[in-house]
């Protein structure tokens, strides 16, 4: 019954800004490091930010270093992509993942994703 559902996806111009939104249930939220990846049709996925648990520390690829902005709460078992500035190469399905190593397992879910496409 583990669920992560993405939401906040749309169409939007070049320079304009979209907030992601990623739901959990069913899993120890707070324990799990936190990842948003992107894949547009015909390439590779993509990593593009990271969030540990709290008190950790946030990453991004280059490509988005300065623009996008990820968080988290909690309280809420939800994650988040601040996404500003966009540019058509943002275009992608963006998707949500969990992930935790303890006890010899790797835990890993994922969400199905939500469409971003950035296009005049």
């Amino acid at each position: 019954q583990v669920q992560l559902v993405e939401s906040g996806g749309g169409l939007v111009q070049p320079g304009g800004s979209l907030r992601l939104t990623c739901t959990t249930s069913g899993f120890t939220f707070s324990t799990y490091t936190m990842n948003w990846y992107r894949q547009a049709p015909g390439k590779e996925r993509e990593w593009v930010a990271t969030i540990t648990t709290v008190g950790g520390s946030s990453n991004y690829a280059n490509s988005v270093q300065g623009r996008f902005i990820i968080s988290r709460d909690d309280a809420k078992n939800t994650v988040y992509l601040q996404m500003n500035s966009l540019k058509p190469e943002d275009t992608a399905v963006y998707l949500c993942n969990a992930r935790r190593i303890t006890r010899g397992r790797d835990y890993r879910y994922w969400g199905q994703g939500t469409q971003v496409t950035v296009s005049s």
